[in-house]
């Protein structure tokens, strides 16, 4: 049997249906979930909030507790950002996991992509929703300036992001080959 993504017509329109080989790629996705969720239960068992171990001249290991989203937007709101960030994250999870099961087999680049966005998302998510926070730890700085802390998660956010941009460029038409 061919498990290569095909076409269909659906009322005009032309939707690829779910291709099973694309669920490889779930390992990607759980194993960011899987270290994501470790080194934040570590820090969070091993330190106390707002503690800073220095690792080297410009990062140290600082636990935070993050209500709002990237760069801690929101966290003074109410209350209601928990609920929306939840939502908003449950369907873009959702949407990426959609798209991955139905790009094609040759599509290795933007799959791994899209495993790593949606590990991160999932792993933000269960904080959000279990604890009401997202664990937060890496701290870079220099000098003066400190970058916001942020997690495995938002990192693995952040490379997914960047090869998808990368991808959009490499392959603006949107037609698949090896990557």
């Amino acid at each position: 049997m061919d498990v290569r993504a095909s076409k269909v017509s659906q009322g005009g329109g032309e939707m690829q249906k779910v291709n099973p080989a694309m669920l490889r790629w779930l390992w990607l996705t759980l194993a960011v979930i899987v270290l994501d969720l470790g080194t934040k239960w570590y820090v969070s068992a091993n330190m106390v909030l707002g503690e800073s171990v220095p690792v080297a001249p410009f990062f140290s290991f600082t636990l935070l507790h993050n209500t709002g989203a990237a760069f801690s937007f929101l966290a003074d709101a109410s209350g209601w950002q928990r609920w929306f960030f939840i939502i908003l994250a449950a369907v873009v999870s959702a949407v990426l996991a959609l798209w991955l099961v139905r790009l094609s087999r040759e599509e290795r680049w933007m799959a791994c992509a899209l495993s790593l966005v949606l590990g991160g998302a999932l792993g933000n998510l269960y904080d959000r929703a279990v604890l009401g926070y997202v664990v937060d730890f890496l701290h870079f700085f220099y000098g003066g300036y400190n970058f916001p802390a942020f997690n495995l998660a938002d990192t693995a956010i952040t490379i997914g992001a960047f090869m998808i941009a990368i991808d959009v460029f490499r392959n603006p038409s949107g037609a698949t080959e090896d990557k």
